[in-house]
């Protein structure tokens, strides 16, 4: 009984989720992606520069020279969710550059026990199947120069397909544009993500719904409406290098992190609200890099009203050798893993390693 009170209060939850216009629809898409953008706390739309650009800001792929390849892999709520990413980029000629990658959050082996119990009353336990949830972006990417000295541009087409088992899935489509400018060495980035809304359209199986509705009485008796809205998100970006002549060089950058809603970030009236970051790389003859950075600045209510700001610290490690990178992240993934700190690996090669 405990089991199908469970699957109907998930199911309940997630199909609400379908009703109206949402401010954390689709938010899978903006836990980031890429170990050393995450060591950064994700300070990283002004500087991107390779595969992951597609995912940050997809005007830096334009400083793709040759074909690159991404992937990462990451767990959520003590394993029981897998987060993993995978993304392709390489340049079309000097002023251009496309890119595609996929996402999956997902939970899988869920048991389904709305059969549980037969027509009779009996407790029958081979009627007990399993289904899986996930959620799926597909992000393709372009890129190209603009003839103003210093600009380019990216945009990507996303198409979003979210999926629970037989009772759910819906179809999604959202575009995002990303600028960036370079100047004197310093640069600038802005990342507009779902600038005309991602509009989300569900189909919602009655068949499987109606196994489940009366489970719970006066709970999940209407089907949910059909349908969502993500709202539109901004990112503003600074970032620098210094180079100290002795083949090691600093990286510092930051982001104002906008959502056009009032939440609980440090920065945060009824018109918009904002989270900044600060990121920081070092890194040794391209070889080595070490990566720290701070950022998810929030205002939390205590439980005797009082207010405290909080925030959360990332760090980063990574090793680059002929074309090939891997990097490993301790971060709080999401901020809603189940431990207190979350281990993210990735890796990137440069297809230019084997020409």
């Amino acid at each position: 009984m405990k089991k199908i009170l469970f699957l109907t209060f998930f199911l309940g939850c997630t199909l609400a989720h379908s009703q109206a216009v949402r401010k954390y629809s689709n938010e899978f898409m903006n836990i980031g992606v890429d170990a050393a953008a995450l060591g950064m706390s994700n300070a990283v739309v002004a500087h991107t520069n390779d595969v992951n650009s597609g995912y940050w800001n997809p005007a830096g792929l334009l400083n793709l020279e040759d074909s690159q390849a991404s992937l990462m892999h990451a767990s959520y709520f003590a394993n029981i969710a897998q987060y993993d990413y995978a993304a392709y980029a390489k340049p079309i000629d000097d002023d251009s550059a496309w890119g595609i990658s996929l996402i999956r959050f997902g939970v899988d082996d869920i048991l389904n026990t709305t059969q549980l119990i037969d027509g009779d009353g009996n407790i029958d336990y081979n009627r007990i199947s399993k289904f899986s949830t996930a959620d799926y972006g597909l992000t393709l990417s372009y890129a190209r120069r603009l003839k103003i000295p210093g600009f380019q541009y990216g945009v990507n087409a996303k198409v979003i397909r979210r999926v629970i088992g037989d009772f759910a899935n819906s179809w999604g489509f959202g575009f995002d544009l990303g600028l960036q400018f370079e100047r004197e060495d310093w640069k600038f980035g802005l990342m507009l993500r779902d600038i005309t809304t991602t509009y989300n359209v569900w189909a919602i199986n009655e068949e499987e719904y109606a196994k489940i509705k009366n489970a719970i009485p006066g709970e999940n008796q209407d089907l949910p409406e059909s349908s969502e809205i993500t709202l539109p998100k901004a990112q503003l970006g600074m970032s620098k290098t210094f180079d100290f002549h002795n083949e090691t060089y600093l990286k510092a950058s930051g982001n104002l992190n906008m959502q056009f809603s009032r939440t609980n970030d440090i920065l945060a009236t009824n018109f918009v609200s904002i989270d900044p970051a600060l990121g920081f790389e070092y890194n040794y003859t391209d070889l080595v890099f070490l990566r720290a950075g701070v950022g998810n600045f929030q205002n939390i209510t205590q439980l005797d009203g009082s207010k405290k700001v909080g925030f959360q610290p990332n760090i980063g490690l990574g090793f680059k050798y002929k074309g090939i990178q891997v990097d490993y992240a301790l971060t709080d993934l999401g901020d809603q893993s189940a431990a207190l700190y979350s281990n993210i690996f990735s890796v990137k090669v440069d297809f230019s390693v084997f020409r």
